[in-house]
């Protein structure tokens, strides 16, 4: 969804703007003006991808001194302000080997929301982590929600993508097998592969 796969077919828009095409040109966009919708996208991964020689301060505030240009003062300053928001400010000085898996997430959680995106993208945000520490990172997601930011969100946690999603959607082998608002999903739905699916979840 962020281009870095080419779609085969579809249309994939942010904020307005079709993603991969230059409309005004009739082509493909450059790879500065991919670069430029790529800024408002926040990509979150379930493998954490933090700088191991970075602090955790430094790998908030790095995307922002050499994407966004700030000063470093300036950016340290909204690193920790996002690092309080996900309840890690109090890490901030330490190195990521030091952290758990659930706070390595929501350090990653916080260095996507340093770039005040329009949407953020998360990959499974949970499924490397122990049973113990996925609720840690679904209620910094749960809080992101109620705040209101736009999230895709690929995910087998299904209580969590019923409270918290405003419409689920059902992919299997590249096929969309269903979309629809989560009390219709969760209760009624149209698909007998998602009622088998629901039905091995509980």
């Amino acid at each position: 969804m962020n281009w870095l796969e080419q779609p085969d077919r579809g249309e994939i828009h942010i904020g307005g703007q079709r993603l991969g095409i230059d409309e005004q040109r009739g082509r493909a966009m450059s790879h500065r003006q991919l670069a430029k919708i790529r800024e408002r996208v926040g990509m979150v991964f379930q493998s954490f991808n933090l700088w191991p020689h970075l602090t955790v301060q430094q790998n908030v505030s790095e995307a922002l001194l050499r994407v966004k240009g700030m000063k470093r003062d300036e950016a340290k300053a909204m690193a920790m302000q996002q690092l309080e928001k996900v309840g890690m400010a109090h890490k901030a000085d330490v190195y990521p080997i030091t952290l758990s898996g659930g706070q390595k997430q929501r350090v990653a959680i916080a260095r996507s929301l340093a770039m005040s995106p329009e949407v953020i993208l998360f990959d499974e945000p949970t499924s490397a982590l122990d049973p113990e520490l996925v609720n840690e990172v679904l209620g910094v997601m749960k809080a992101l929600a109620a705040e209101g930011y736009t999230m895709v969100v690929v995910t087998h946690e299904m209580d969590f993508a019923r409270q918290v999603s405003n419409e689920v959607v059902f992919l299997e082998k590249g096929l969309l097998i269903e979309k629809a608002p989560p009390e219709k999903f969760f209760t009624q739905p149209d698909s007998e592969r998602v009622r088998q699916f629901l039905q091995s979840s509980r």
